[in-house]
């Protein structure tokens, strides 16, 4: 444990210790002792700037998107293949599954720019029929649906992993009793499957309630300029250009503190919630 331990307390728990930066203008030649203090300066400029909070809502309206279209995917995969009774065709359509995973978002975005891009296979099917082309990836008003289907064709494959293991710790007497009382599939499910798996949804779930404000971070960088910053800008893509391009480090420590602490709070609601329902939840 103590490597994995040791990772923990220097890059995540030491690395805290960085966000006082977000209390001066901090420059990087003078280091953080040395850089002026500014107290709540920099988030009272944050709260004031129209950009952060047009990021602030982009975030929220693909976090919430990416909770009701993205959450039940992984689970209804993993439902599917379980029901599966042949282990050969089980496992090629895991492997399938599993394999845009370990795509990098580069390669993905340059998939979806050849398929459905204003020069892509699709305006190429379309032109060649005659009918009129439809620039999809240049489209502000389909970029958050577009974002949400390559979250789902990437990484709905990979998030099945923990739901088909809750899945294998379901008694099969359960199904076999439910089935000889008369239960078709709905109701087995319901009752059987659904009731056995619940403590690992609310556990994903609260776990991505976490990471709400977390909606990828490359994704949107890589598609930002195709579609203009109103559409595409997010807070750790506003972090970025005010922090690492605009060299406004203060400022930008400000907005990344910002997030962590609404997750942070996020993750504890949720658990309180857990709690009042009778799930352990994270913590107890």
């Amino acid at each position: 444990m103590v490597p994995g331990l040791v990772y923990f307390l220097v890059f995540h728990y030491g690395a805290l210790l960085g966000n006082l930066i977000a209390l001066k203008d901090y420059v990087p030649f003078d280091g953080i002792w040395g850089s002026p203090w500014v107290g709540t300066g920099n988030f009272q400029r944050m709260f004031e700037d129209g950009a952060f909070w047009d990021a602030v809502l982009n975030t929220l309206w693909i976090a919430v998107l990416q909770l009701v279209f993205y959450f039940p995917v992984p689970l209804a995969l993993a439902l599917l293949l379980h029901s599966l009774t042949w282990s050969t065709v089980r496992r090629f359509v895991q492997s399938v599954a599993y394999l845009p995973h370990f795509i990098s978002w580069v390669i993905v975005v340059a998939l979806f720019q050849q398929v459905l891009g204003d020069t892509g296979m699709v305006n190429s099917y379309l032109g060649d029929a005659g009918l009129s082309t439809v620039d999809i990836i240049g489209n502000p008003d389909a970029f958050k649906p577009l974002v949400v289907a390559q979250v789902i064709w990437k990484d709905a494959g990979w998030g099945t992993i923990i739901f088909l293991a809750a899945l294998a710790q379901v008694d099969e007497q359960q199904y076999e009793a439910a089935a000889i009382d008369g239960a078709g599939p709905w109701r087995r499910f319901w009752h059987v499957t659904l009731p056995a798996i619940r403590p690992v949804v609310v556990l994903l779930l609260i776990m991505r309630l976490g990471e709400i404000l977390s909606v990828g971070f490359e994704q949107m960088l890589l598609q930002r300029d195709a579609v203009g910053p109103e559409a595409a800008e997010i807070i750790d893509t506003f972090v970025y250009y005010q922090g690492i391009v605009g060299g406004d480090y203060g400022f930008a420590a400000a907005a990344g503190l910002f997030k962590g602490v609404i997750g942070a709070l996020l993750v504890y609601a949720a658990n309180k919630v857990a709690h009042r329902l009778g799930e352990q939840g994270v913590y107890k």
